[in-house]
């Protein structure tokens, strides 16, 4: 994979680069992100620059021999470490390479539940066991077959548990010409043993532009729904991509909608919404819910006179000054946040969505229709 194939991070792009002309490439090093930034295409377009052999001044080649084997992911200096899920017949990641070179293959952007989902996890816990540490330690002790420099990309380090600190003395002290890269999302849940051991790389969330613009190029969505779409899921890339390819539905003009039947106390138009929310499915139902949470969160900043914070994209951010001017005001819209997001709780429990909807649904108009209490009253309901 090369650096211009990567959606953004152009700083951390050239960053990754500056390191490798400088001759200053840290033997282990830890790429910390959100989900859905990027980190595991960075750490692959890394390792392509630095075993290149034509380098160019930003970016790999991408026609000499290391970097066609790399495309592939075939290169035999490039190894992986993953969460998996073990059994009698699966015992280190090497058993799953297939699966894994085809998912990154298809789409190098990808969480844990997609790639469980690619395998045959039953209710087992994926995690990196030790035979996977003592593999890993077999295979970084031979010498390099082809490259310059040996690469060993472990995606989610969290998964290691304290088997783990068996790859101690390798990381402190690994062989010549070897590169550690661990890709992970929450430094919390890494061992502090391994964390002390390597050099961090934070890599930002993608901007709300940068994702709009990838799915404007790829998903075939209008400007407004791309804008959207990058608002409720907040530079992650992997649930933007999942909203546009599973629901096309414009989210701002169905939430504002449902506001406005709420306000107008009209019970038939909500018992008609909730029909048609019943049978979106989970996820969509818990992404309408999402973007309700934060459409109203940036409601609440428009009230508040922080204009200049809202992200919203601009036709969806004039109606919510119309809102935020003639129906909602802060009371009413920390009420409606907290409703939503009980909603959102219960329906991540299999809560039966049309019962759900339209209790949510008869307590907006309980609550917009408390807006003649004075202003700052604390509203009291079920």
């Amino acid at each position: 994979m090369q650096f211009k194939e990567i959606i953004g991070q152009q700083r951390i792009k050239q960053q990754l680069v500056q390191t490798v002309k400088e001759n200053r490439v840290s033997h282990a090093q830890l790429f910390l992100s959100p989900i859905g930034s990027g980190a595991l295409p960075l750490a692959l377009a890394y390792a392509q620059y630095i075993n290149c052999l034509d380098k160019g001044e930003v970016d790999s080649c991408g026609v000499c021999s290391s970097c066609r084997k790399y495309e592939r992911l075939i290169h035999p200096d490039l190894h992986f470490s993953y969460p998996f899920f073990a059994s009698t017949s699966i015992k280190t990641a090497v058993d799953v390479l297939e699966e894994w070179r085809s998912m990154l293959l298809m789409d190098a952007y990808f969480d844990i539940d997609i790639w469980r989902s690619k395998l045959e996890a039953a209710n087992k816990q994926a995690n990196i066991p030790i035979a996977e540490c003592h593999d890993i330690i077999k295979k970084l002790s031979y010498k390099a077959f082809e490259a310059e420099t040996k690469v060993l990309i472990m995606w989610l380090p969290e998964y290691l548990d304290k088997s783990g600190n068996a790859l101690l003395k390798l990381i402190e002290e690994p062989p010549a010409n070897t590169l550690f890269i661990l890709v992970a999302q929450s430094q919390d849940q890494i061992l502090s043993t391994i964390l002390s051991r390597t050099q961090i790389v934070k890599i930002p969330k993608l901007t709300s532009h940068e994702v709009s613009q990838f799915l404007l190029n790829h998903s075939g969505l209008t400007e407004n729904q791309a804008s959207d779409y990058a608002f409720l899921t907040d530079g992650n890339l992997i649930e933007a991509k999942a909203l546009a390819a599973d629901n096309q539905n414009d989210s701002s003009g169905i939430f504002t909608g449902w506001l406005r039947n709420g306000f107008s106390n009209k019970v038939p138009e909500l018992i008609d919404f909730t029909e048609v929310a019943a049978k979106w499915g989970r996820e969509n139902q818990k992404n309408f819910l999402k973007y309700g949470i934060n459409y109203l969160r940036e409601c609440c900043l428009i009230i508040s006179g922080a204009e200049a914070m809202v992200k919203l994209p601009p036709l969806t951010l004039e109606t919510a000054k119309k809102l935020s001017t003639h129906v909602l005001t802060l009371p009413m819209a920390e009420a409606i946040i907290a409703e939503l997001e009980k909603a959102h709780y219960h329906i991540e429990r299999n809560a039966n969505p049309k019962i759900l909807f339209l209790d949510v649904s008869l307590q907006l108009v309980k609550i917009i229709k408390f807006k003649t209490l004075p202003a700052g009253t604390q509203y009291i309901y079920n």
